[in-house]
């Protein structure tokens, strides 16, 4: 099977395609707060999901991580209005400290191509 790096940088790729499983790097977003940066992150990985063939309904598995568990209820309100109801992905969601203090919150992707 081959593998396919997509936006490849000296560090990372942002994302990796093997077979059929679509791996995506971390995703941040910009953003004042943490709504604006989960809008924008989400956005991120709709663009690169559909740039390997795949959607958001053909997410496996999600890994969240929030700067402060205080932001986590804006953040499940823009997630909640934007997965797809019929195919939700397993998922974890935890508070750590992000690479940049303006980072709030990052997601990690794992899915399927369609």
């Amino acid at each position: 099977m081959t593998i396919e790096r997509l936006e490849k940088g000296s560090r990372m790729s942002q994302a990796v395609v093997h077979g059929n499983t679509v791996y995506l790097a971390g995703q941040i977003g910009e953003g004042p707060d943490t709504t604006r940066q989960t809008q924008s992150m989400l956005a991120e990985v709709d663009r690169l999901l559909a740039s390997v063939g795949s959607s958001k309904s053909s997410i496996l598995s999600a890994q969240i991580w929030v700067a402060d568990m205080g932001d986590v209820d804006a953040m499940n309100k823009v997630w909640d209005a934007w997965i797809d109801p019929q195919n939700p992905p397993a998922r974890a969601c935890v508070e750590s400290k992000l690479v940049l203090p303006d980072f709030l919150v990052e997601v990690m992707i794992i899915a399927a191509k369609e």
